[in-house]
C-alpha cells in the first residue's frame, strides 16, 4: 500500500513539474523589461508588425492585440487575425497579470486555464507607440505598433535589440495589414 502511494506521488510530481516549468513567467537571458511601466498607457489596440511564428498565429495576417481591464483587475487580451488559408478571422481571448511589481513590464498571459506564458515588454518608446515584446525564451518575439506601419528607424532599433539577445531575426514574419 505504501509503495503504491509513493508511485502515485511520483507520477503526480512528474506531471506537475513540466506544467510548473511552462507556467513560469520568465524573460530570455539578458533581456531587461521596461521599468517604469505604465499599464494604463499600454492598454488599447496594437498592430503586430512582425513576429516569430508559433502555432496559434500560423497563416495569420492583419493581426491585432487589444488590451483592456477585466472586472477582477487583470488585463483582458483579445488577439485577432485573418487566417489566409481558411479565409476566416480567428480570435483568442485571454488574460494577463503582472508577474511581479506592476511598475515592471514583466507579465504573464494565459489563454488556456492554468497555463501561463511570459509576456515581457523589453523596449517601448516614451509615447507608448511602439513595443518590442519577448516571450519566455528566444522562440517568442513580437514587434508591435499603434499603427499598421512603423518607422524604419524604430524597426531597425528593435531588430538590433532582438539580435543582441540572440533572436534569429531572419525568421521574423512581417505581417500584412490589408483588411
Amino acid at each position: 500500500m505504501k509503495i503504491s502511494k509513493l508511485i502515485l506521488a511520483g507520477v503526480a510530481a512528474a506531471a506537475v513539474v513540466p506544467l510548473v516549468m511552462y507556467t513560469r513567467a520568465t524573460a530570455p537571458k539578458g533581456a531587461r523589461v521596461v521599468k517604469p511601466f505604465d499599464k494604463d498607457k499600454y492598454l488599447g489596440k496594437w498592430y503586430e508588425i512582425a513576429r516569430l511564428n508559433y502555432f496559434f498565429e500560423r497563416n495569420l495576417n492583419n493581426v491585432t492585440a487589444n488590451y483592456s481591464i477585466n472586472d477582477d483587475g487583470t488585463i483582458k487580451v483579445v488577439n485577432r487575425g485573418f487566417d489566409t488559408v481558411k479565409n476566416a478571422w480567428k480570435e483568442s481571448i485571454g488574460k494577463a497579470k503582472f508577474a511581479g511589481d506592476s511598475s515592471e513590464a514583466k507579465l504573464k498571459v494565459s489563454f488556456f486555464g492554468p497555463i501561463w506564458a511570459g509576456y515581457n515588454v523589453i523596449a517601448l518608446d516614451t509615447d507608448y507607440r511602439y513595443a518590442l515584446v519577448a516571450g519566455r525564451n528566444l522562440n517568442y518575439l513580437w514587434i508591435l505598433s499603434r499603427d499598421t506601419t512603423m518607422p524604419k528607424r524604430m524597426q531597425d532599433s528593435y531588430l538590433q535589440e532582438a539580435a543582441s539577445l540572440g533572436y534569429n531575426i531572419s525568421k521574423l514574419i512581417w505581417v500584412k495589414h490589408d483588411q
